[in-house]
């Protein structure tokens, strides 16, 4: 398996690209804030042809290269139908008062092609099969994309702003909950195995068992205590 990636733009989103191998099709997960450029590099770095835009969530961070990648490669995006509207109006899903200071300089709209994530849901794209969580709390629509384990790789999940190294995405925002976001690292992060490797969307990748041990939301949300209040910053 091939897994490129890069931060990107004012907030350091990581954008990744996922294929079966270089020269193959690939998945393209959160381009945001001027990823174009570093997503078309990695293209032609590793011979690789998009088919589709994923993402985890819908804030301008994650979500503001997306008109022009699928533009340009003519590929649908999925989002989850509880953040589409942060397509077209990130002001919303971020408060005025912290939007108007940043969004000046962004286009902001859905591709010709956006359709809905669902809880559950498996997408089979460019040979690899991604398995669906909703897991609100950062935002509402908020999800994770698992690929399984293979004899080659240990099983990755793409976390978005869920679960990061050594902290859990901000809660403060519109549409965020900080009871939805543990009860998400509960059910979603908690069954998984220790080796499965973690790349988030923001810093850097870990393991479950890193966090399992090392994660003190994790930690407090496994032994079922009430977590500390998600950290204020980033996005």
């Amino acid at each position: 398996m091939l897994i490129a990636g890069f931060p990107a733009g004012a907030w350091g989103t990581n954008c990744y690209l996922v294929a079966p191998a270089a020269g193959e099709e690939c998945v393209i997960i959160d381009p945001g804030h001027q990823a174009t450029e570093g997503v078309e590099e990695a293209l032609r770095k590793h011979r690789l042809k998009p088919v589709a835009v994923i993402l985890t969530h819908g804030h301008i961070d994650h979500v503001a290269s997306v008109v022009p990648v699928c533009g340009a490669h003519d590929v649908p995006a999925w989002i989850h139908p509880e953040d589409r509207y942060m397509m077209s109006d990130p002001e919303k899903a971020i408060g005025r008062a912290f939007g108007a200071q940043l969004l000046g300089e962004l286009t902001v709209g859905e591709p010709s092609d956006l359709r809905e994530l669902a809880d559950g849901a498996e997408l089979k794209l460019a040979g690899l099969d991604f398995s669906v969580a909703h897991a609100p709390g950062h935002t509402k629509g908020s999800v994770t994309f698992q690929l399984p384990e293979s004899a080659e790789v240990p099983s990755v999940f793409f976390s978005g702003d869920l679960l990061f190294a050594g902290s859990i995405g901000r809660t403060d925002l519109p549409g965020g909950s900080h009871a939805d976001i543990l009860e998400s690292l509960a059910r979603v992060c908690l069954p998984l195995d220790d080796s499965t490797v973690v790349l988030p969307g923001h810093n850097e990748h870990t393991t479950i068992g890193r966090e399992r041990a090392t994660n003190p939301y994790l930690r407090q949300v496994a032994a079922g205590l009430g977590a500390e209040a998600a950290p204020r910053r980033g996005m």
